[in-house]
């Protein structure tokens, strides 16, 4: 009989606290590291992983959630589900990165959101031909490792379903969930494996349990989890879901002979847990300290939760809702917090000392955590009385636009006068926005941060920056112009920086895509813009240059997305606040005479919610906050938006409902699935689908993006065809850049009728 835990957390961060994989990795593909040094810096933040969290108090600590780039694709690795084309390298480690990021020669998988948060996944191809073999390594030398440490460790997995639920069929092949049968004896396979090396406890992630993405998801978990712990030599397996409620899948699973059942009761219903008699023999591990959201936990409210599950299900464990990677390291190294902030606040450390805390007073009662129980409540005392959550005056205003209507002439009206303003010819080509962040700029950056420099000598550095990359852009040959956004960090955290409302983290990293790593705001109190936040930068770009150049704005839903967001008021409520400050920037972009203004919203379709019956709702307020944030502008003024790295179907009518003038989307992974897509519900604007990858290193050629034009073309008139990369080009170099970009001006110069 396995060890029972009381406290855990279902996963961890990996880059570091400082970043410390990211440069390693970007090291080694640079050829600045050897191998083995970039094998000793993942030993080295594994085995800090580990032995802090056991220091904390955590009695069952995750191991194998590390990863170089994606624990997706090391699923597909464990699996032996790599594609043809990957397993042409040699070596191993080379062919994990040709998959997730593509060579010269390779292209790489896609890559897409993981739920509804900010990471993204490598999409595993499925293909008629492929074989599933069992290749345990990484599990069984990551436990190993933390057995040498004296970790009380439990091995992590994703889950046979929602392996195949995520991946994609190729060449043919049927829908990959159709081939669960082949993969449940691998994973019986694997159990026995990991019982030999001497786990007791192992860990099956199965969240599309969560989401209404299968149709017999029920069925489905009840027939390969009675299958998988049917197994003799087996560790005790915990079936693991988070990011919503079970529903009918957790009684489903509670008939199995699994021994645990991790929830998130953060976004989960404890009363619907209690209701289940199934659950009385079984562990519940549950997940009440939000791991995805950085708020301090109500350790009363916790309690409660807890104490309510005691004496209806088997016994209960103490965990956070998913992994704790999707929150920074820590607080300790946030120095400008004011102190009342602070106190409402628990990143990675803080949330691994909630779970601890809450344990001992399941173990020993309430009284031996009084002093931290206090302290939550006063923390939540003095939030809710903060008059920075609460601004008359951008509350009023609101009510006023909202009232007012943010309603735009038809699309035939403004597609008329937007064309004779700015006389652009068929097939007009432009890039997304952002330019290489060279090492120019971000030493500018620490220069401004440390003082060395003054805010005028940046800004002067900032302007000559600009003026390359308009330069740039013009010998290309390129229609519509970018500033290139030199002067910004993120294109999130430099609109928060500018925001009340908001507090930009000094060292608050998560991870969003392999070495890609993001700082989001704090979006803590209500939302007012004190004055213009990028009229400068773009006017300055437009002096430079006949051709238009674009003004550029990140969309209300996207900087909800990609901050972490107050948790008092209605989404839609906090969204529409931001609409207002974005609207305001628009009219400013218009009034100094910028002719074409984009509003970013990669991030659509990642708040869409992963039940049916709440999507409406969602679609309907953050169609409504962009409709808000565009529609103070005059019809000669074209909007444009972006969207990128997501599975567009289910939110295909709200990219038309946007109504933006002009949409460039992300489709050169996919070889423009999503233009059919849009031509099913009627899209009439005009869209700009990415012809080249820019994730990847590699330099497609000119052949290669007049392909993708003509497939382009067969779906959407020219008349409505733009021609642009998937995504901003700042994590590329700028020789890729220009060579990339010159072929593709050269693509569309050669299909233009």
């Amino acid at each position: 009989m396995a060890t029972p835990f009381i406290a855990t957390i279902l996963g961890a961060p990996r880059i570091g606290p400082n970043r410390e994989l990211k440069r390693a990795i970007e090291g080694y593909w640079a050829g600045r590291l050897r191998r083995s040094e970039l094998e000793q810096a993942a030993e080295d933040l594994r085995r800090n992983t580990l032995t802090s969290l056991a220091a904390a108090g955590l009695d069952s600590v995750p191991v194998n959630t590390f990863s170089y780039y994606d624990q997706v694709l090391d699923t597909a690795v464990l699996l032996g589900a790599l594609p043809a084309r990957v397993l042409s390298i040699s070596d191993s480690l080379d062919r994990y990165f040709a998959a997730a990021r593509g060579t010269a020669d390779v292209p790489p998988l896609e890559m897409t959101k993981w739920f509804d948060t900010n990471y993204h996944y490598i999409v595993p191809e499925i293909a008629p031909d492929t074989v599933f073999t069992l290749h345990p390594e990484k599990v069984l030398a990551e436990f190993a490792e933390a057995r040498t440490l004296g970790v009380s460790a439990r091995p992590v997995l994703i889950g046979p379903v929602t392996f195949l639920a995520l991946s994609k069929a190729v060449d043919g092949g049927v829908p990959p969930i159709e081939r669960i049968d082949e993969l449940v004896p691998l994973y019986s396979e694997l159990l026995t494996r990991l019982a030999d090396a001497g786990a007791e406890w192992v860990q099956i992630d199965e969240p599309v349990l969560v989401t209404d993405q299968l149709n017999d998801a029920t069925e489905l978990a009840h027939r390969v989890y009675t299958e998988i712990a049917g197994g003799t030599r087996r560790p005790a397996i915990v079936v693991a879901t988070y990011f919503g409620g079970l529903d009918g899948a957790l009684v489903a699973l509670a008939r199995t002979p699994v021994e645990a059942i991790a929830l998130d009761l953060v976004a989960g219903d404890v009363q619907a847990v209690r209701s289940i008699a199934e659950l009385a023999d079984k562990l519940v591990v549950a997940g009440v300290v939000d791991g995805r959201n950085v708020w301090r936990t109500n350790l009363e409210n916790a309690l409660d939760t807890l104490t309510a599950l005691q004496g209806s299900v088997g016994a209960v464990a103490v965990s956070t809702s998913c992994s704790t990677m999707h929150v920074p390291y820590a607080l300790d190294a946030e120095s400008g917090l004011d102190d009342s902030l602070r106190t409402w606040l628990a990143f990675g450390d803080e949330k691994v000392f909630e779970v601890a805390t809450l344990a001992a007073a399941l173990r020993d009662g309430r009284e031996c955590v009084a002093a931290e129980i206090d302290a939550s409540n006063s923390a939540v005392a003095s939030r809710a009385g903060d008059p920075r959550l609460h601004v008359d005056a951008v509350r009023a205003r609101l009510s006023a636009v909202v009232t007012e209507g943010a309603a735009r002439s038809p699309a035939s009206e403004r597609r008329r006068a937007q064309d004779a303003r700015l006389n652009l010819p068929p097939l007009p080509t432009t890039t997304i926005g952002s330019y290489p962040q060279t090492p120019d700029i971000r030493n500018a950056r620490a220069a401004l941060r440390s003082g060395a420099v003054t805010a005028e000598e940046y800004q002067q550095q900032m302007r000559d920056e600009i003026t390359k990359v308009i330069r740039l852009q013009e010998d290309i040959g390129l229609d519509v112009l970018v500033h290139g956004e030199p002067e910004r960090n993120d294109m999130v955290q430099y609109f928060a920086e500018q925001l009340d409302g908001f507090f930009a983290t000094e060292n608050g990293w998560v991870q969003s895509y392999g070495t890609r790593c993001v700082r989001p705001p704090i979006l803590f109190g209500d939302v007012v813009r004190r004055r213009p936040m990028t009229v400068e930068w773009s006017t300055f770009a437009q002096s430079l240059t006949d051709k238009p150049v674009k003004g550029m704005l990140t969309g209300p839903v996207t900087i909800l997305a990609w901050s972490f967001v107050r948790d008092d008021q209605p989404l839609a409520d906090t969204a529409n606040q931001i609409a207002l400050a974005i609207r305001d920037e628009t009219k400013d972009l218009q009034g100094a005479g910028i002719a074409i203004i984009q509003v970013d919203e990669p991030a659509l379709r990642e708040l869409l919610p992963l039940r049916a019956k709440e999507q409406g709702s969602y679609l309907e307020w953050a169609v409504g906050a962009f409709r808000l944030a565009t529609s103070g502008v005059d019809d000669a003024t074209q909007i444009h938006t972006h969207l990128c790295y997501s599975e567009f179907g289910e939110v295909i009518g709200a990219i038309a409902d946007l109504d933006a003038d002009v949409t460039s989307i992300e489709a050169a992974r996919s070889h423009m699935e999503v233009l059919e897509d849009l031509n099913s519900v009627g899209f009439s604007n005009s869209v700009g689908p990415g012809v080249y990858d820019i994730h990847s290193p590699r330099v497609p050629s000119t052949e290669e993006m007049i392909t993708a034009l003509r497939e382009a073309m067969n779906a959407i008139p020219a008349e409505r065809l733009w021609v642009n990369p998937d995504c901003g080009l700042k994590t590329r170099r700028t020789d890729e850049v220009t060579a990339a970009l010159q072929n593709m001006v050269a693509a569309a110069q050669a299909v233009r009728p």
